[in-house]
This record gives structure tokens, sequence and C-alpha cells, in this order.
């Protein structure tokens, strides 16, 4: 076994937190060593060509921007450009046998006003949902500044937001709120989706887990809106490489780490074990950052596996290229319905119905999901293609890993998610997606299965485990610089810096951040 320098810091895992932390701590001057077991960086936040046959760059895994905050782009001088979409959502509907769709614009004008007022008959619904996400967007300009300090506490962070959305947020199951609020099936689940996104959990669910998925999908630079990273989600690992590189830090890809030694202070420092191809090396170190998600770091560092604790991914990627956008039933626009998120199987009734077919290990009949053209938005990511040509993604909701044992579970879940979109359009979607030179459609399809054989993800659950709340209960005790960040394991001279931080989750770099000023305090 070979032995490299002693470092400062050496992050394990290469996804877009671990380079966050690792343009951080280089540019405070300390020696850093990125490991990476895949020939690139990025983790799930990359663009690749997903049909050869073609130049277009998919965002692969993630897909949208939210949670990443302007402070971290404007410290690491990021030149990654954040683009709205001009449509928020459209969920196409059949009532009485007429199509219809609801339309929710990026600034919401007349146009949303009168498509609630088709839908529901009056215009009691949309001043419901503007006062529910007015307050909401309260608890979210409170929440926003917090996320790049040190933990708030609860307290803290209740005493500065109205009672009413305190409870309907985080006291109450989310689904009492979103019945209470709303009346129409169809708004219910408009709403509640953002409390499902990569999370399996019925809207009642007295964990309230649904409730913090819903808050940080909603609190992103204290407006949640999502946005597409130009040139794809690439473009932001491209970025922050490149910041991590010109500040000093050491990237090693194809570095797989075996395991980690370390004490329980602190002070104790710690040692990595990693291979690559030319054998197996070890580096000590001040600290070691772990990117990988805490199920994987308790491995690392006690070998033990508890597959009872292992967390369980639920959601259904799609990549679809498509030769032109398929007309909709509804009459609609394509490039206005497919420009934001469409709605698919998501009424409040159909989530709650397909949460229980799943939990009983049944695919849902109906499969919910979401569709996305990022395309409309950012024609770059196409590269010389036709005109007319356009990507397609979809993701669905409550398809937990355990569906997938069985190998037929996979072409089923992707028959129904686009039965799903085909029953609102007038072009089934076969008919409009293109062909590589073999006459394949080209169509690629992920399933946590094989999210977790791709990118170690385990459980291939997006958030590496079950969203925590972005503060800390009044009586913690917040003693030292990890804890306070939010980023502390069972290892004093290891911190995690990953989604699994609090306060972690999605494409934010809030892990990276934290753990990097955590470090910093404790140097």
């Amino acid at each position: 076994m070979t032995s490299t320098q002693r470092y400062d810091v050496v992050i394990v895992g290469g996804g877009h937190n671990g380079l966050t932390a690792a343009a951080y701590l280089g540019r405070a001057g300390l020696s850093v060593l990125l490991l990476e077991r895949l020939d690139h960086v990025g983790g799930a936040a990359v663009s690749a060509r997903a049909f050869p046959d073609t130049p277009t760059r998919l965002s692969r895994y993630s897909y949208l921007v939210s949670l990443l905050p302007e402070q971290i782009r404007d410290d690491l001088g990021l030149d990654v450009e954040l683009r709205s979409r001009r449509t928020a959502s459209y969920t196409p509907f059949v009532r009485d046998g007429v199509a219809g769709g609801l339309l929710v614009e990026h600034e919401e004008g007349e146009l949303t006003a009168r498509s609630f007022r088709e839908l529901t008959g009056s215009d009691r619904e949309y001043e419901a949902w503007r006062t529910f996400y007015e307050e909401v967007g309260e608890l979210a300009r409170v929440l926003a500044p917090t996320l790049t300090a040190p933990l708030p506490t609860d307290a803290a962070v209740r005493a500065q937001v109205p009672d009413g959305i305190w409870h309907d947020l985080v006291e109450a199951p989310l689904g009492e709120s979103i019945e209470r609020r709303f009346r129409d099936d169809l708004v219910r689940g408009v709403v509640a989706t953002d409390a499902l996104i990569g999370t399996f959990a019925s809207l009642h669910d007295p964990s309230l887990v649904q409730n913090r998925c819903f808050l940080y999908h909603l609190i992103g630079n204290g407006t949640g809106e999502w946005r597409v990273p130009v040139g794809g989600m690439g473009a932001v690992t491209d970025a922050l490489t490149k910041a991590a590189v010109d500040a000093g830090a050491e990237i090693r890809t194809s570095a797989g780490v075996h395991a980690i030694h370390a004490g329980t202070a602190s002070d104790d420092g710690a040692e990595v074990i990693w291979d690559d191809a030319t054998g197996r090396h070890r580096a000590p170190a001040r600290f070691v950052l772990s990117g990988v998600a805490p199920w994987v770091l308790r491995i690392l560092l006690h070998g033990e596996e508890d597959a009872a604790s292992k967390p369980i991914g639920s959601q259904l990627k799609i990549n679809l290229l498509l030769d032109r956008l398929p007309r909709l039933r509804s009459g609609a626009d394509p490039e206005v319905a497919f420009a934001g998120t469409l709605h698919l199987g998501e009424s409040y009734t159909e989530l709650e119905h397909a949460y229980a077919e799943a939990a009983t290990g049944q695919l849902p009949t109906r499969q919910p999901g979401e569709v996305y053209c990022h395309s409309l938005t950012d024609p770059s990511i196409l590269g010389d293609v036709p005109a007319g040509t356009h990507t397609l993604t979809y993701f669905g909701l409550h398809t937990p890993a355990g569906l997938f044992e069985d190998p037929a579970a996979k072409q089923a879940a992707v028959d129904r998610a686009l039965a799903s979109l085909d029953e609102h359009l007038l072009d089934p979607i076969a008919s409009v997606v293109r062909r590589d030179a073999e006459g394949n459609p080209c169509l690629e399809a992920k399933t946590p299965v094989e999210i977790e054989a791709d990118l170690a993800m385990p459980g291939g659950h997006i958030f590496h485990g079950d969203l925590d709340w972005p503060w800390a209960p009044q009586r913690s005790l917040l003693e030292t610089p990890a804890a306070r960040w939010g980023v502390q394991t069972d290892v004093g001279a290891v911190l995690l810096c990953g989604s699994g931080a609090r306060r972690g989750g999605a494409v934010s770099g809030l892990g990276g951040h934290n753990a990097a000023q955590a470090v910093l305090e404790l140097r």
C-alpha cells in the first residue's frame, strides 16, 4: 500500500457538494484531495449523450436547480446561467368528456386566474392558492438566508413566521392543510406534488417526511423557483470543478474509497484507504468530508451494512428525444404546456391511491408523474439537430425500489408512464419519439435500482435518505462547529458534506458549503 502526502482535508465523493467543499477549502489555503470512484466528477449533476446517434446532451439524473444559493454562486465565481421557465405548470385533465388544462404562468396573471376559473367555476380556489403560496413565501424568505449560516433553532424561525403557515407545514400532516384550504381535487394534487418528489409517503404520514420534502421544494433563494441550468446540469458541475481546481484542490477520478479509519475526537485526524488502477493507497488527513450517503459512510467507517436502515428511493426517470412536440387534446399550445412542469395522474385522489397501491407492493395502476421539456428553455443542449427536435423528461412518483425486484416491472412502469401522457395527446408519444439508426426509440429509463448501480446512491434515494428540517430543535446541543453547521457524524474528524447532511438534498451545494465552514472553524 502506497502512502500519499498528508492533506488538510480528503473529500470522499466528487458530486457537486464535494466539489463545492473543495473550492471553498482550497480558496482558504487548505490542501485538499477529492476522490471520486467514477471516471468523472459530478455525481447526479451531469449532462450526457444518452443517445449516441445524436449530439443532444441531457441532464441524465438531476435536472432543475432551485436551492443553489446566490451566495455560493457569488463566493465561488460560478459561471452558470439559471434560466426561468415561462410556464410554471400545466395540468391536463378531462372532465365530463371535455379536455382542458390548468395553466399556472411563471408570472401569474389573468391567464392563470381564468384557467382556475374555468376548472373550478369560481375565483375561490385561485384566491386560496394565492393566499397559501403568499404564506409559504413568508416562511421561505425567513429560511433562505439561514441555509448558509449556522443552524437556527426551530423557535427562532417560528418567531418570524405566521402561526398558521407554521402549523400547516411543520406541525400537522400536509394532507390536512391541503384538504382544509382547497376544495378541487386537481388543485389539491398540484399543490401536493412538491411533497412527493423523491419521497415515498402518504400526504397524511405522521412522520411529516412529506412536509419536509415540500418545504425544501419551496424555499430556494426565498422564491422556491426551479430553473433550468443553461448547458444542462453538467454546466453546474463544470463550473464547480473549475472553481475547485483553480483553488488548488487535487481531484482524482476512478479512485474508489475502500475504508476510512478515524478516532472519535476531531483532533485525531483520519486516514482514507482508496484504490485505483495502480493499486491501493492511503491518504492521511486532518479531516475527511463524506459526500456519499450516510448509510454508505457507516460501511466505510465501521464495515457494517445494515439492510434494515438502507434508504429506499422512489422515482422513475425517463429521458426521451422527440422529432417534434406532440399536440394536446385540450388544444393548448405545446410550447406553453411543456415549457414548465406538466402534471400527469397527479390529482390528490390519484396520488393517495397510487401510494396505497405501491405500499402493498403493487405498481400503481395509474402512474403519477411529471414531464419537463428543458429544450424549450435552453435549446443549446440540442446541438446540431433538425428543426423541431426537443427533449422530454418524465419523473414518476410512488415507484419505490422494491417494486423493481421483478425485472418485468420496469417495462410495465414505463408503459404506464407513457400511457398517462398519451391520455392527453392527439399524437401518441410513440409517433413523435425519434428513432436511432437501428430503428430503436430514443428513450432511456432509470429505476431506483439502476440509479443505485450507476451512482452508488443506496436504494436509489436521490436525497441519500429522508430529508430533515432545516433547523435544530430548541434544546439541541450545538457545542461544536460540525453540530452548528449540521454536518456532524459520530466520528469527530469525519463530517458530512453531501445530500445526507442536514439541509442537504437536491442540487444546492449546501452540504459542501456548510461542511467547509465547519472545517474552517475547527482548524
